[in-house]
């Protein structure tokens, strides 16, 4: 008798299903999820995102936000402020960035001091305004889309807030069957409101707990190391990664042990994970600055080039 698949493997066919051909960013978002980081899609308009964020939202059983970013949008606009309660005196009423699941749409067409708003949200789960501190819903996961730079309107994201982005992919056009059944069938978008919830918030933030105890030998966070390391000596890199940029490869890797059913991390986790966890960090030297190949190629040769833990190899 065939063994049930695990809830996390049902979730990845729920999301296949309304987001097609997509199969690697699907599996990314997923442990995203799993490792509480935040998500960074730099992609056109038109490929999907809005509904893996609903999607993602809906299996999980977290409460969905949609915010559209424009030049004319406010900080305030975003975290919500005071305002009169009817008896004499200021509330604080929450803005659109209290929910489960935010999704951040366009988010460079904002000015940066908009932007910036969304930099104590996304590293400590809270908001202040008026300096009183106004914790989010728990779990929290940004998931925030961008233009390509080349498109009139955008800003540069500031680096920091670049940094605390866990994960950058791009969900990229379907293949050609695939684009095909969706001219000829229904929006798979309409099936997002009947997908089952497979979660609750309580039983996430556990398997977000369980996620982040998975073992991490010693020469597998020696390897992470000595991987971001590389990046800062690498000769066609004019910024490596950072500090944090290494908590956050081994988070991902857990998770992406995890989803393989796991309990520990080797170090084809470690390099699987590496071009999205480095990809929107690291920044190539001269006229290539904004180009996303020069990059992948910089991590290509890194990975390649750092020896394995010693005892660890594949």
């Amino acid at each position: 008798m065939p063994e049930e698949p695990s809830r996390w493997q049902q979730a990845l066919t729920l999301l296949s299903q309304v987001v097609r051909g997509a199969d690697m960013p699907l599996r990314l978002a997923v442990s995203a999820l799993l490792a509480r980081q935040h998500i960074l899609i730099d992609d056109v308009p038109g490929v999907g995102k809005t509904t893996l964020a609903k999607a993602l939202a809906r299996i999980t059983g977290l409460s969905f936000s949609r915010i559209q970013f424009t030049p004319d949008l406010l900080p305030g606009d975003i975290t919500g402020g005071l305002f009169p309660d009817g008896k004499g005196s200021l509330a604080f009423r929450p803005g659109p960035l209290f929910a489960g699941v935010v999704l951040a749409d366009e988010v460079n067409r904002a000015s940066p001091k908009t932007q910036s708003a969304l930099l104590e949200a996304m590293e400590e789960g809270q908001v202040t305004v008026e300096g009183k501190s106004h914790p989010l819903p728990r779990p929290f996961i940004l998931l925030a889309t961008k233009n390509p730079l080349e498109e009139e309107g955008t800003f540069l994201l500031p680096e920091a807030q670049m940094d605390r982005f866990g994960i950058s992919f791009q969900l990229g056009y379907p293949p050609t069957e695939v684009e095909a059944q969706l001219l000829l069938g229904q929006n798979p978008a309409e099936a997002i409101p009947h997908l089952p919830v497979l979660f609750s918030g309580e039983e996430l933030l556990s398997l977000q707990e369980e996620v982040a105890s998975l073992h991490l030998h010693h020469r597998v966070a020696l390897y992470i190391v000595h991987l971001v390391q590389a990046t800062r000596r690498h000769g066609s890199l004019a910024v490596g990664a950072s500090p944090r940029a290494a908590m956050i490869w081994a988070r991902m890797a857990r998770a992406w042990a995890f989803l393989k059913e796991r309990s520990y991390v080797i170090p084809d986790d470690v390099q699987e994970v590496a071009p999205y966890v480095l990809g929107h960090r690291l920044l190539p030297q001269g006229e290539a600055r904004w180009r996303r190949d020069q990059v992948e190629r910089a991590v290509g040769e890194i990975l390649r080039d750092t020896p394995l833990p010693r005892e660890m190899v594949r």
